[in-house]
């Protein structure tokens, strides 16, 4: 006992007053370190690359590029050996799913931000074999129509679904490597999205489900994209006439100018119109605008009218970011769950509007940079992504949107991580973010201090 309080007495004598007590004289408080719960902070490129490395990894073991057949399982190589029994080796995801076409934009766009071939081969493997497999799968289909589903809707598309996002992603390879014998499989997506889609009276892409006439906000991205990225391919004037007007169409039945947001689903006939604020539909929104105005030419009359939407879009989106860089699964909707299949997208979009000047980096990329904390945080140890709503249709009450669940087989999550990470890459290639005063900042040029920067003016650093 005595021992013990001869120690008291000793630590009480030769500890300093200041060491004891923090105050405003003796600690710079504000530097104290914020308890983030998912990360904050200036990402390194490699780091994020480990992250899409690590969902490359896992996607790949469950995209096999091969045939079997159903009955036996047994591998069918030789293409001549096709049957109506022959079908896409299945693993965990789907070769010819829209979700699979955002995947293979977003792999393709990690293979220009990084080099890595190892992106650009997962694309030409998948997208080889069914270049290669289609002519005999023709010559069933044209007999019998009981295919393999996953082949059929490359063969015989009945749905933007089966068709824009995987013919967008086909073209982008094709205009980047013209040896690519993807132009027969192009044209027939092309074909029905321009000629069989169903429509409305003034051409605007729909749907007879769950209403007669209904519009998707998820059919801009099924759709317009491909239709834009046409014009690229063939010099046709066209299509960017018709990817513009699909795109301020429907703006002009979705956006949601007070809210600064675009609703899930529009019925010609319902009175009034319901808005609920989805959040991957309003990221598929933005992404299309994204893709239209990546190759929309620059003296398009319709340019002008697609950008300002863009950034009002981004403005309404860039307000409502949870302080853990996610957005809610309902955007305006903070009881909802945090969703990360949206947040990629707004993270790449965001990201993505910022390396082309068309946003302010030093508003919005700060928003980007809190999404993908968001983001990483999604990915599993595995490479699997988590926190994502799974499929989902449209309804007219909050209650639909707000119980749908997340699962991390849900294929909506794999591409748009790996694209907002690319983007990330380029965004840390080309801006100058810099933590000052424990604060993330974009500046015009490089600051060469770690030090606060209490002075700025473009030249005096510090």
């Amino acid at each position: 006992m005595r021992k013990v309080l001869f120690s008291l007495i000793s630590l009480f004598v030769t500890t300093p007053l200041f060491a004891q007590q923090v105050n405003d004289n003796n600690t710079p408080l504000h530097l104290m370190k914020p308890a983030y719960r998912i990360g904050y902070g200036v990402s390194k490129s490699e780091e994020v690359k480990q992250v899409m490395d690590r969902v490359l990894q896992y996607i790949d073991a469950e995209t096999p590029a091969a045939l079997v057949d159903k009955n036996t399982g047994a591998p069918v190589t030789d293409y001549k050996k096709i049957t109506a029994s022959t079908q896409l080796k299945q693993g965990g995801f789907r070769l010819t799913s829209y979700e699979w076409g955002v995947t293979y934009s977003g792999v393709l766009a990690a293979y220009a931000a990084t080099g890595d071939n190892a992106y650009r081969d997962y694309v030409v493997k998948r997208h080889q074999l069914l270049a290669d497999i289609a002519p005999y799968f023709q010559k069933i289909y044209a007999k019998d129509k009981n295919i393999d589903g996953n082949i059929r809707r490359v063969i015989d598309p009945h749905a933007l679904d089966d068709a824009g996002a995987v013919c967008c992603s086909m073209i982008k390879l094709l205009l980047a490597d013209g040896k690519q014998p993807l132009r027969p499989l192009i044209d027939n997506y092309a074909d029905y999205i321009m000629n069989k889609e169903y429509r409305l009276s003034d051409g605007t892409f729909a749907r007879i489900r769950p209403q007669k006439n209904t519009l998707w906000l998820d059919d801009m991205f099924m759709g317009i994209p491909t239709v834009a990225y046409m014009g690229k391919l063939t010099g046709d004037a066209k299509y960017y006439d018709e990817a513009a007007r699909q795109v301020l169409q429907f703006a002009e039945r979705m956006w949601v100018p007070e809210k600064g947001l675009f609703r899930h689903g529009w019925v010609e006939a319902m009175d009034p119109h319901p808005a609920f604020h989805w959040g991957r539909a309003n990221g598929w929104a933005i992404l299309t605008m994204c893709e239209v105005l990546d190759v929309l030419p620059a003296d398009h009359p319709k340019r002008t009218e697609i950008m300002e939407l863009l950034k009002a879009h981004a403005a309404g989106l860039a307000r409502l970011q949870h302080h853990d860089g996610f957005w809610h699964q309902l955007l305006d909707r903070d009881d909802t769950y945090l969703e990360a299949s949206a947040t990629a997208i707004y993270t790449y979009c965001l990201a993505h509007a910022v390396n082309q000047g068309w946003l302010d980096a030093k508003a919005f990329g700060p928003v980007a940079q809190l999404g993908w904390h968001a983001v990483a945080s999604s990915v599993n140890e595995k490479g699997q992504v988590e926190q994502v709503c799974v499929g989902t249709g449209m309804g007219f009450d909050s209650s639909f949107y707000a119980y749908r669940p997340c699962h991390v087989m849900a294929a909506h999550g794999y591409g748009p991580v790996i694209w907002a990470g690319a983007e990330m890459i380029n965004m840390l290639k080309r801006q100058h973010p810099k933590s000052n005063d424990s604060a993330v900042m974009f500046y015009d040029t490089e600051v060469p201090t770690d030090s606060p920067i209490f002075n700025y003016d473009g030249s005096t650093k510090f």
